[in-house]
């Protein structure tokens, strides 16, 4: 009996592997980047650096962000000895400080002259979560509240780049876990969770919510942003669920659905194609436009959300006012 269940489970197995490999689509683009600067955070491991390869191998200067400096260091020499392309830059960035971002953001907007692309691709999974100097969670902070402070200080100038013919784009990294996850703007920084995956199908909502209400407040603006889910990807994400089952988790995703490569293709392909640079605040998996779960998209909550993230992250009006000016 015993065997008779092991060969229906490697069987199974055998099954997803084939449906999954066979379904997980490729970016199609042949866009070039000569001349174009594109922001990736996370972009020195797992998906964010085959994203970072990726833009550079189409000729980008591309700018990694991490809060690690030897990994950062290290994924720079890796995407130029694999591309040839020497114009990458890693710069320290901590998405749970507030003022790390500031200064991120600040040092960018003085030494570049464009920004063509900014993936929000960093996250963490379902460590111990806790509350942050800056009164926040830690897995909101990282995975959500972070990337919406960066993406507001840094609309000047991707207002500033973007065209008609060729708008600037943001691409925010969300996941299949996004449909789990419940926003309530008085537990929006709650942090005794019993189910600590909770927070973090929280932060992957607050991501395709963020963009529906950036899409509103865009209109006018040559900027577009959307949304994707990668897949089940095996990336060092799952580390935080403990070492046996974090590397568990990580083969059979591996195995089962997807790489990093596979997985970063739909935010690649959000990034170029000239189709996915024509729409605004929509919700991407396999390279294919979707739909996220309904909630996403409820107009109130959005904008609930927009104004408390402002107050959390503390800005003002006139900070917020001052983001939507060009440069």
């Amino acid at each position: 009996m015993a065997v008779l269940v092991i060969v229906i489970i490697i069987a199974i197995a055998f099954v997803i592997r084939f449906y999954e490999k066979s379904t997980n689509a490729i970016c199609q683009s042949q866009k070039k980047l000569d001349g174009r600067v594109a922001i990736v955070t996370g972009g020195t491991c797992g998906m964010g650096l085959e994203i970072a390869k990726e833009f550079a191998r189409r000729g980008a200067k591309v700018i990694i962000a991490c809060p690690f400096n030897e990994e950062g260091i290290n994924a720079r020499k890796e995407i130029i000895e694999l591309t040839g392309n020497n114009d990458i830059v890693f710069k320290l960035m901590d998405l749970s400080s507030i003022d790390s971002v500031k200064k991120f953001a600040a040092g960018i907007l003085k030494s570049e002259d464009r920004l063509d692309i900014l993936v929000n691709n960093a996250g963490v999974g379902v460590p111990n979560d806790f509350t942050t100097a800056d009164g926040m969670s830690f897995i909101m902070q990282v995975n959500y509240f972070g990337h919406f402070l960066l993406s507001l200080l840094l609309l000047p100038l991707l207002m500033k780049t973007g065209k008609s013919s060729d708008p600037a784009r943001i691409v925010n990294t969300s996941s299949v876990m996004h449909h789990f996850g419940m926003v309530d703007m008085d537990t929006l920084n709650k942090t005794d969770y019993w189910i600590k995956s909770l927070i973090y199908s929280k932060s992957k909502i607050c991501l395709v919510l963020f963009a529906h209400e950036f899409t509103k407040r865009l209109k006018g603006y040559n900027v577009v942003i959307n949304s994707v889910d990668p897949g089940a990807v095996g990336t060092g994400i799952f580390n935080s669920a403990g070492k046996l089952r974090g590397m568990l988790l990580k083969f059979l995703c591996l195995y089962l659905y997807k790489t990093p490569y596979e997985g970063a293709q739909t935010a690649i392909h959000v990034a170029l194609d000239q189709e996915a640079g024509s729409v605004s605040g929509h919700f991407f998996k396999n390279c294919k436009k979707t739909r996220a779960v309904f909630w996403a998209y409820n107009n109130k909550v959005a904008r609930q959300l927009f104004e408390e993230s402002v107050r959390l992250v503390k800005l003002n009006q006139e900070d917020v006012d001052n983001c939507f000016k060009s440069l």
